[in-house]
């Protein structure tokens, strides 16, 4: 009860939302990169925020099913199909047993989710299945999936109420040019006016020097006061450290716990997932908010998460017309009987 790997991909790890709490011992959080989808994928198929999923680097995997469940396919469009006919993103998909699923490479965005309603038969390691490369920790014996793996499930949950509601229509992620929200600091006053200025008015590109820590760009040099070396501290996802040689780097999921350069800047949560969708010669701005509107994207930000639920859990029009149908033929049925 479970799929079978039969082609890997570029990188297919297992990641839930992260291994929390033990920073202080040097383990990264890691996780899912581009958070957004990862629960809108979950929140498709009624599962724990934080149930596992498959995330898909670039270029997918083909997987075949030795049971059936139900899936959803959120993030960049990799073109899946189901054998060989398209599969919807973004929707709830019943698959059967030997079905195959296919995902090409990323027509848009760089990673994208899969999520399952039988929940993935991985261990828990330190309160999370996610993978963590660097320590061959979690996930599937720490290390992304390779050709003959075999994935089980936990649960036979096979029904979901509401089947043909669960589907979303959202927006394409934008290849060209990103503009990235940002509160300033911590070391922010380690820079040079003029620094500050080339920061948040010039911009950057996504060099290939990108994976799950991090994402290096390439732009204008950021001055400095005296030099961009600190005492090492903790890092948050999406911090911008500014090393010596006064090129930017955005943190992510799999950054290291603490570092000793200094960050300018941190990216927005709600705006992470626009870099981790980039790719290679994306184009970034910054652009420096406060902490109170940083805080009111992140509330705006759940709030249309909770009205993307009330949607998927309201009957659509082909339930609703069924039913309307079902109580007139009971009509129907009552008059004709008396």
């Amino acid at each position: 009860m479970g799929f079978r790997v039969l082609k890997a991909g570029m990188q297919t790890t297992i990641q839930d939302l992260g291994r929390y709490g033990y920073q202080s011992q040097g383990i990264s959080v890691s996780g899912a990169m581009d958070v957004r989808s990862f629960k809108i994928a979950n929140m498709l198929l009624d599962n724990p925020e934080n149930e596992a999923e498959l995330e898909i680097c670039l270029i997918g995997p083909t997987l075949q099913f030795t049971s059936a469940t139900i899936i959803a396919i959120t993030g960049g469009d990799f073109a899946p199909t189901l054998n060989g006919e398209p599969v919807s993103m973004y929707t709830a998909v019943y698959v059967n047993k030997n079905d195959i699923l296919k995902f090409s490479s990323a027509r848009t965005g760089s990673r994208c989710y899969v999520a399952f309603s039988s929940y993935l038969d991985v261990p828990v390691v330190m309160g999370s299945r996610s993978t963590n490369m660097k320590s061959v920790t979690g996930g599937f014996k720490g290390r992304p999936l390779r050709e003959d793996d075999y994935i089980g499930f936990r649960q036979k949950r096979r029904y979901l109420p509401f089947f043909l509601s669960r589907k979303l229509d959202l927006k394409e992620f934008d290849q060209s040019d990103i503009t990235l929200r940002v509160v300033m600091g911590p070391q922010d006053d380690m820079f040079t006016r003029q620094g500050i200025e080339t920061f948040l008015n010039e911009e950057y590109s996504i060099t290939s020097d990108f994976d799950r820590m991090g994402a290096r760009l390439e732009g204008p040099f950021i001055s400095t006061k005296n030099g961009s070396d600190i005492i090492s501290d903790g890092i948050a996802f999406g911090a911008v450290q500014v090393p010596a040689h006064g090129k930017p780097i955005v943190l992510l999921a799999d950054r290291q716990t603490t570092g000793g350069y200094a960050k300018i800047a941190t990216v927005c949560s709600v705006d992470i997932p626009k870099i981790v969708q980039g790719r290679i010669d994306t184009k970034i701005r910054f652009r420096a908010i406060t902490v109170e509107e940083a805080q009111k994207l992140y509330r705006d930000e759940i709030k249309e998460l909770e009205n993307m639920r009330k949607m998927i859990h309201t009957p659509c029009r082909e339930v609703l017309d069924c039913r309307l149908v079902a109580k007139r033929l009971t009509q129907l049925f009552e008059e004709e009987g008396k």
